[in-house]
């Protein structure tokens, strides 16, 4: 019994360390293929394994709401998610994390979230949202996460470091 379970473990393990590579290899396409897409354009970038939206570029000032110009952005984006997904093997496990982040600059008393971090929740929901209701993304492929002013990238404290602390960060990653 102990040889049979032994070797059911390393196929378990070898399954899933071929699952994990098709996925490396898909999130590798879909990172070339967002470069490609998003190159010169203001605001958006494709930094590491992720592709990062400046919040100006999304959403007007202290709202969840995507501008039109933000939902075109996200439309391009869903378009290449859908290609990509359609190229993974159902096998394997992914999902499209979306992450919303702000500057630590409090909001004003007239704002209808009581936090950065309710803002930042927000607006990942809204991205999902779109991504799921309109573009045709499945929910259960989908996760919308807020960090608020909680991991900022840039902490020089400047108006340009703070603007870079307002992102969308959308990410393909494993299940």
């Amino acid at each position: 019994l102990e040889e049979a379970e032994r070797v059911r473990l390393e196929e378990e393990a070898a399954r899933l360390q071929a699952e994990a590579e098709d996925l490396e290899t898909y999130r590798s396409e879909f990172f070339g293929k967002m470069r490609r897409l998003v190159e010169g354009r203001e605001g958006v970038e494709v930094v590491g394994d992720r592709f990062v939206f400046s919040s100006e570029v999304l959403f007007p000032s202290g709202s969840e709401q995507l501008s039109p110009e933000g939902q075109a952005q996200i439309a391009q984006v869903a378009d290449l998610l859908q290609e990509i997904a359609a190229e993974v093997p159902p096998e394997v496990d992914w999902i499209i994390q979306v992450d919303g982040h702000t500057d630590r600059t409090p909001l004003r008393s007239t704002s209808r979230f009581a936090d950065n971090w309710e803002l930042s929740q927000a607006r990942a929901l809204s991205v999902v949202r779109l991504l799921s209701e309109v573009e045709g993304i499945p929910p259960d492929r989908l996760s919308a996460n807020g960090y608020g002013e909680f991991q900022p990238i840039d902490l020089s404290g400047t108006p340009e470091g703070e603007a870079r602390n307002r992102r969308i960060e959308i990410k393909l990653t494993e299940g």
